[in-house]
This record gives structure tokens, sequence and C-alpha cells, in this order.
């Protein structure tokens, strides 16, 4: 079930049909997962980055998803998220992909309460939906650039979408401040995971 998860998560992204139809509330953005050669002894892990449409050459929100199997059997697959140390050496490694064959362990930071457990729903036969959301009592804070973070993390992935629901938390109010504060962000998958 892993091989189906990162062969959905991997792949060029984007929620132009979205972007056009409510661009008010979505800015047009560009998603790229990619995989990575990471801890490949017992997970798939992956390297994401996004950027506007209209500024393809500033992406940001580098993270790194180590997709694991799990023995839980409410949900069999889990996803820690990572931080690269220096998120600029890999600025634009989503369409440079070669820029990741040199990551390291030792270059990104484990992000100890930013965990999903995944759960999958058969569709139709070798077709399925995943949908990922944070464990109960689960938070996902860490600090970046000097300052606390709080991100609330989840997503629902299908062979052709990628729907996130990640926002930004003000951790002293508890509100959302960027992301999917009017409702998810739809990505169609444009390109597949041959990679």
């Amino acid at each position: 079930m892993i091989e189906f998860l990162a062969d959905y998560l991997t792949g060029e992204f984007d929620n132009r049909e979205q972007a056009l139809a409510e661009p008010v509330w979505y800015v047009h953005l560009r998603l790229w997962q990619r995989r990575v050669p990471l801890f490949c002894e017992d997970s798939i892990t992956l390297f994401a980055e996004q950027a506007n449409i209209t500024n393809l050459e500033q992406p940001y929100r580098q993270r790194i998803m180590r997709l694991m199997e799990v023995s839980n059997p409410d949900a069999p697959l889990r996803v820690q998220y990572y931080m690269p140390k220096d998120p600029r050496a890999l600025s634009g490694a989503g369409r440079n992909p070669a820029l990741l064959n040199r990551l390291t362990t030792d270059q990104i930071d484990l992000l100890p309460g930013c965990i999903l457990n995944v759960k999958e729903q058969k569709l139709a036969d070798h077709r399925y939906k995943f949908v990922a959301t944070p464990p109960p009592e689960t938070r996902c804070n860490f600090t970046y650039l000097g300052k606390t973070v709080q991100v609330a993390l989840s997503f629902e992935v299908t062979q052709d979408e990628f729907i996130s629901y990640d926002k930004g938390i003000d951790p002293a109010t508890g509100k959302a401040t960027w992301g999917a504060i009017l409702g998810p962000f739809r990505y169609t998958k444009r390109t597949g995971s041959g990679e």
C-alpha cells in the first residue's frame, strides 16, 4: 500500500481550476513532490516545495515527507515531516530534482509533532484514496528563522488529485493565518511519478 501512496504523492501538481474559479481566495500554485534517496531501508521519502505560478523562481515551503508502514490496524501508514536545515540550498529542487541527489539525513531536522496517520479507502481495483490526519493530541510546532511556527497538517490524495488542508496557526491565538483557511487547496496532478 505504501507504494500506491508514494506514487500518488509523487509528481507535479497545480490548482489552476480552483484559482481561476475563485481568484480572490486561491492563489495559483505549482506543487512539486519528488522522491529522494533517504531512509530507504524502511520507508519512502519525498521532497516537497511549492511556488506561486507567477514566480516559479521563488519556491517556498520546502519539506521532507517520510512515508512509513506502522503496526496500527486503523492507520497502517504514517507520514513523518522533516525540514531542511538550509532550505535555500534546496530551493528549486522541485523543478531541478538533481539538487536532491546530494541530500543527506545530516541536512534535515526531524519535526517531532509533525506526524500524520494515513488511512486508505479502496475506490476500485488498484485505485485508492488516502486520508492523512494528525494523531490525537499532537501539535506540529517548530522554530524557523528564530520564530516558533505552528502548522495544522492534513491531506487527501488520489491517483489524480492532491487536496491540502495545511494551515499556519498563530500559536498565541490558535487562529489560522495562512493556507487552507477558506477550504482546502485542490491540486490536480499534471505529471506523474515516473522519476
